[in-house]
């Protein structure tokens, strides 16, 4: 297998080149390259500072490292570092109360923990090796000796173990071979065209895959820039992409906040509509931010989907239709197919074909670590089930329809969305936030219940007004039986809605 970074061990790029800048602080690649030699020399030396494990057959070689994932200079040398010297990273969120942060660790038992000079790390840290980031300071290789840099050649070879959210246990962790990194990243530069002239902006964490592989490895893999908001603001999107950035990953929180931003906002009015591409994630962006965001700059916002366990399955491509509303189609070298609840192929296409999607080629994780019975239970043969539900159309384009376990509710005979609801939901002038989900009725099965937050808590839309809303554009079986008003939708970091806190 080539190198994950062929511009650093293969020098592609001009040493000069822009790679990472976080703020104020920036690093082209002749030092990125030096800062993560050193990383990658500290952690495959033996005996000298840097962690070097036996594994379980009795095989020597580099074991796990942790890296304290802040959005900082600090992350991004210390992840390419691990890479280079084939080291496996668990990427750590900084936000993870004590009890997480100790299962992680108990789980994937790192041998020391990456971190920048002076933070302080918590108490469930405590116990491993802690090993600072230098990255000032220019010069090559490592004490003058060369290449430190080990890439394994077997692409099977793990290049992270990424935790997932647990929602009926602890977290799990996904290991992603290396295979899946370049597969996943060599992919969507084809579904978007992305060279190494491209300069990409973005506020993400870095503590998973949106925002650290797609988001900080995929512009060093192309051997192009990107430049860290540290925190996402709209000022600081415009300031970017009117400064010699071209692309710009976000979350649909961070799009909703644009959407609103740009009527009093000509600037970035501006910066968007000169923005070579835009890239939504993570979950769905609503029909209305997509028109908001369009009308006002000419611009479309692409949407692609991927998951922990799967890296990217589809997108919108960039030089293929708009298809607002939908997450595309599968990107090259990826299989993706849709199944009933007897596990058969649904070759249907339209909006009561609903099914589960599966997928299966080289961008899909190994295992989930020391879990063979989730590892076993997530695969039928070699297709991963993702657990999300979708509907195509004749052109292949997938829309989601939202998750099986909270998404697909079942109501009086049908297969019904929450998608859709929500979106019909956010296009009613009333209304701010929407989720939508099921719950258990004596009648239909399930019934609709609507969560709004109202864009004026004074006056908001009455339950009857919000249902007739619905049954008019969609059918009168998706409407909403009941509606709950909140001040907000409890969210996580990458802005998903958090359905199962609704009933708390």
């Amino acid at each position: 297998m080539s190198s994950l970074f062929p511009a650093l061990v293969g020098g592609a790029a001009d040493p000069g080149r822009p790679a990472l800048r976080f703020g104020e602080r920036a690093l082209d690649y002749g030092e990125l390259r030096a800062a993560a030699g050193r990383v990658a020399a500290r952690l495959t030396a033996n005996g000298a500072g840097g962690p070097r494990r036996v594994a379980a057959n009795g095989a020597g070689g580099p074991g796990r490292v942790a890296v304290w994932a802040t959005p900082s200079l600090e992350t991004a040398v210390a992840v390419v570092g691990g890479l280079l010297a084939g080291v496996p990273v668990v990427p750590l969120n900084p936000k993870s109360g004590g009890s997480e942060l100790a299962h992680v660790v108990a789980d994937s038992a790192p041998d020391g923990i990456l971190v920048a000079p002076g933070v302080e790390l918590p108490e469930a840290l405590a116990g491993l090796e802690r090993l600072d980031v230098e990255v000032t300071g220019a010069g090559g290789g490592a004490s003058g000796t060369g290449d430190p840099f080990t890439e394994p050649a077997d692409d099977s070879a793990p290049a992270f173990v990424v935790y997932t959210s647990g929602t009926t246990g602890p977290p799990k962790g996904a290991v992603i071979p290396r295979r899946a990194v370049a597969a996943t990243l060599d992919a969507v530069a084809d579904a978007w065209e992305w060279t190494g002239d491209d300069v990409l902006v973005h506020g993400l964490p870095l503590f998973h895959v949106h925002g650290l592989i797609l988001g900080i490895l995929g512009p060093l893999r192309r051997g192009g820039s990107v430049r860290h908001l540290g925190r996402f603001d709209t000022d600081g999107v415009a300031r970017e992409l009117t400064s010699g950035a071209t692309m710009l990953f976000g979350v649909p929180t961070m799009y909703h906040r644009i959407a609103e931003a740009l009527p009093r906002h000509p600037t970035l009015v501006k910066a968007l509509a000169g923005a070579r591409l835009l890239v939504s994630g993570s979950a769905a962006l609503p029909l209305h931010d997509h028109a908001l965001i369009t009308t006002a700059t000419g611009r479309r916002v692409l949407e692609r989907y991927g998951m922990t366990e799967t890296l990217m399955i589809t997108s919108v491509r960039a030089d293929g239709a708009p298809g607002p509303g939908t997450v595309g189609v599968p990107l090259p070298g990826v299989d993706l197919r849709l199944v009933d609840e007897s596990g058969a192929e649904i070759t249907e296409h339209g909006p009561e074909a609903v099914g589960e999607i599966q997928v299966r080629g080289p961008n899909l994780f190994t295992e989930y670590l020391n879990r063979p019975d989730a590892t076993a239970a997530a695969f039928d043969g070699d297709w991963f089930r993702t657990g999300d539900m979708a509907v195509r159309d004749p052109g292949g384009y997938v829309r989601i329809v939202g998750r099986k376990a909270t998404d697909l509710i079942k109501s009086g005979g049908y297969k019904i969305g929450a998608g859709e609801i929500e979106n019909t939901l956010l296009e009613h002038p009333g209304v701010r936030e929407a989720a939508v989900t099921g719950e258990p009725d004596d009648d239909l099965g399930e019934r609709i219940v609507a969560w709004v937050v109202p864009a004026d808590p004074e006056v908001p839309p009455t339950q009857e007004e919000l249902a007739t809303h619905v049954a008019d554009r969609l059918a009168p079986h998706k409407r909403p039986r009941v509606v709950h008003y909140l001040a907000a939708l409890p969210r996580n970091d990458m802005g998903k809605v958090m359905k199962r806190a609704l009933g708390d």
